[in-house]
């Protein structure tokens, strides 16, 4: 069953509230992803990317973006060299004009914890309550136990990368798409570095200063645009479409719908951070990003 207006309404602020209480109430921030830096520029499509879409910007020669490179947690300044600081996260506007938009949310991991809002309530909150030095089998050892997608997701190795610009995205989420021909086809966004992927061991990591990933991004910008190729992976008949945490099989059809370039930093970047929310359709998302972006504006 669909959940109602209300019962969206009451989950999204239950996950600011435990967001929250983990990581400290800090005005005008993200709940989760609380750093980031904001960069514009422009995706031009590929000449394939119609034949998956009739959407403007996979049509019209160019289309101006503003992306969101951001650090996990919802710790303001959190360390880049902490671990913790992963998934990173490419979040990415197209500004269509007449104030109209389409936004994708992406992270560096292929895939999500659990397929429902209300379970990542209790995986947080199982998580709160399973410290270190607590009772086995912890609250959250139970959760993982009964929930082996989540302790898939949370298994997964999170290296990071050297930089932004030298990492792989994973939308979140699949979408159908339909083409002028009225084809439709479930997909879901990738963004794939034209720089290379490039991971950093642990030892390295531990050994970068606490800023060195804006501060790298800072230094490429200052020499010239970072540019991403975006994709699409294409289901095939049976694949799930409606459970985020389930990544369909890497042979699928990976269609290249266009580049992404950034040239340059966005002007009054807090600013701007506090006004813009992305938002990526699903409903408990966009209600979860409308909901906290409405405290930011307001703080």
């Amino acid at each position: 069953m669909s959940p109602t207006n209300e019962n969206l309404t009451k989950l999204s602020q239950d996950l600011i509230t435990q967001f929250q209480s983990q990581f400290g109430k800090n005005p005008g921030l993200r709940p989760n992803h609380a750093r980031g830096v904001l960069l514009t520029g422009t995706f031009i499509p590929s000449s394939s990317a119609p034949t998956l879409s009739s959407a403007p910007h996979f049509n019209q020669s160019s289309t101006p973006v503003t992306v969101r490179f951001s650090s996990a947690t919802g710790v303001p300044l959190i360390s880049d060299n902490n671990p913790k600081a992963n998934p990173r996260a490419l979040s990415l506007r197209f500004h269509l004009g007449d104030r109209g938009r389409a936004d994708i949310i992406s992270h560096s991991v292929n895939g999500f914890a659990t397929r429902t809002g209300e379970e990542f309530l209790e995986f947080m909150r199982a998580g709160v309550a399973s410290p270190d030095d607590g009772p086995s089998p912890s609250p959250l050892d139970t959760f993982l136990d009964a929930h082996p997608a989540t302790r898939l997701f949370v298994d997964t190795p999170r290296p990071s990368p050297s930089s932004f610009a030298r990492e792989a995205y994973y939308g979140v989420h699949a979408y159908k798409f339909t083409n002028k021909d009225g084809k439709a086809q479930f997909a879901r966004y990738r963004f794939a570095p034209d720089g290379g992927v490039d991971h950093l061991d642990d030892a390295t990591t531990k050994t970068k200063g606490s800023d060195f990933l804006y501060n790298e991004l800072d230094t490429r910008i200052s020499q010239g645009p970072v540019s991403f190729q975006l994709l699409a992976q294409i289901a095939e008949e049976g694949d799930t479409v409606d459970d985020a945490t389930i990544a369909w099989p890497e042979e699928r059809q990976v269609l290249d719908l266009g580049k992404v370039t950034l040239n340059a930093f966005v002007e009054d970047d807090s600013k701007e951070q506090k006004q813009i929310i992305f938002d990526p359709i699903p409903r408990l998302r966009a209600a979860l990003y409308l909901r906290s972006g409405r405290e930011r504006r307001a703080a």
